[in-house]
């Protein structure tokens, strides 16, 4: 599941956050509590809205896609 998300997250979110000067790397996926860790980096990093991303854009569009992920924080 950890190499399916990694691959989600490089080929369909990245590409969103690059176009804004900013950058994602996934981190870990723990399989007990369903919890993806990223970090942001570039212009998403310091960004004031970057909570807002992370939880309405990133975490939404893992959980369609994966319904084992229940959250995503920061590293």
């Amino acid at each position: 599941m950890k190499e399916e998300i990694k691959k989600y997250i490089e080929e369909k979110i990245r590409p969103f956050l690059v176009a804004d000067g900013g950058n994602i790397e996934f981190v870990d996926f723990d399989e007990n509590t369903g919890v993806v860790k990223v970090v942001l980096q570039g212009a998403c990093a310091h960004c004031a809205g970057a909570l807002m991303t992370l939880q309405y854009g990133v975490e939404e569009a893992l959980k369609e896609k994966f319904p084992s992920v229940k959250k995503v924080t920061l590293a």
